[in-house]
């Protein structure tokens, strides 16, 4: 499973599902189970359904209503100072629940 297909297909792997979601977050957001579940339940649909090596699959699920997250996306320039403090305390607020459930 993974976002960066470019990266993950020259690599060679034999299975790939791929979800054209921001990098570090290939399974969807944090919380949201039930596209959590989709997207492991297609990667693992792949060791029966791929038949040859170097198969890719790409989920249907998207990210946002259109493709607008694409352009922003780490593009930090464009951003307040506010705004990326409020995004540096989320990502910061993730890092510990990943910390605490391990």
């Amino acid at each position: 499973m993974g976002c960066a297909r470019d990266i993950v297909e020259s690599v060679g792997v034999a299975r790939f599902w791929w979800s054209d979601f921001p990098l570090g977050h290939s399974v969807r957001m944090p919380h949201d189970v039930v596209s959590q579940r989709a997207t492991l339940a297609g990667a693992l649909s792949l060791f029966d359904a791929a038949d040859e090596p170097g198969t890719t699959v790409a989920s249907t699920q998207v990210w946002a209503d259109d493709d607008a997250w694409k352009k922003d996306f780490m593009d930090v320039a464009s951003l307040s100072t506010a705004h990326l403090e409020k995004l540096k305390k989320g990502h910061e607020e993730t890092r510990a629940m990943k910390a605490t459930s391990r």
